[in-house]
């Protein structure tokens, strides 16, 4: 799967080509595809079947998207197997697929699926693209054995420097864990927990933050965080319920996978949920994240 190995976009011929117009970008944006060992189940249901029904939906629609996004938990528990199910699946995509981390996620069996994925100088999946739009960070706030997201100092490092190279550049920014509160009781608990560590770095150059797109939350969720413009999508298998009332623990729900379709140009960001339709149920069950 050449397309993931693209640390950076300079290349033109690799994103011209979704340029709706002179100035309008396509891209795509996935996320939570946990996928488990082939012949296993999560939830009832088969994440690696629910990610080729998505595959499937991208390349009967969104073919001419620049590239893709995938925010994190790749795979439900880490295991190579998962990993390799993923690369297979993605390796269908025409595009470029830009690969980051979640709580899910082992970043040393990901790297061994995954050997030419970018990283950082001290081995974190995070990187770059620079495109006409602007800058696109990719940040891994994944912490080994942790459910929350964590920024270290060496990770928001990084971030500053990356800001700091391209001084007028609008910036748009990607993390698995969101550092706003959704008003899910489990969810919000392992949200990122250095949201204030993060936003000292983005103070600065807070007025080049165009928007800030997550996973994690398995929701169709946007609005925005101390006036930065923010996003997620729905997993590509299941879901976490619109639940505001259980504590402590994360309701599964069986609405319908989907991602984002992403429209971007100098002026304006435009993000489409799409949906991929499956027989469903709309049962919901509780279960530990």
């Amino acid at each position: 799967m050449g397309a993931y190995q693209l640390s950076k976009c300079h290349h033109e011929q690799a994103c011209r080509g979704a340029f709706l117009t002179d100035s309008m970008l396509k891209f795509l944006h996935l996320s939570d595809l946990h996928l488990v060992r082939p012949g296993t189940v999560l939830h009832g249901l088969d994440p690696a079947e629910q990610l080729s029904l998505c595959v499937t939906d991208v390349l009967r629609k969104h073919a001419d998207a620049a590239f893709c996004v995938v925010s994190g938990d790749l795979t439900h528990s880490g295991d190579a197997q998962a990993y390799e199910a993923a690369r297979d699946h993605l390796s269908r995509m025409p595009m470029p697929v830009h690969l980051m981390m979640g709580n899910h996620d082992d970043r040393n069996v990901f790297q061994s699926v995954f050997p030419d994925a970018p990283r950082d100088g001290a081995g974190f999946v995070q990187h770059v693209i620079d495109v006409e739009i602007g800058r696109l960070v990719f940040m891994d706030t994944s912490e080994p054995g942790r459910a929350e997201g964590r920024l270290c100092r060496e990770r928001l490092d990084w971030l500053r420097q990356r800001i700091e190279e391209v001084r007028d550049a609008p910036i748009f920014l990607f993390l698995h864990h969101p550092p706003f509160c959704a008003g899910l009781s489990r969810m919000d608990q392992i949200r990122l927990q250095d949201a204030g560590r993060l936003l000292d770095v983005l103070h600065p150059d807070l007025p080049r933050i165009r928007h800030l797109f997550v996973g994690h939350l398995h929701r169709a969720i946007a609005g925005s965080w101390h006036g930065v413009p923010f996003s997620g999508v729905r997993g590509t298998s299941h879901q976490i319920a619109l639940d505001f009332t259980t504590q402590d623990v994360a309701s599964v729900s069986f609405e319908t996978p989907g991602y984002g379709v992403v429209m971007t140009s100098s002026d304006s960001v435009v993000v489409h949920f799409e949906e991929v339709e499956r027989p469903w149920t709309e049962q919901a069950i509780r279960c530990p994240s």
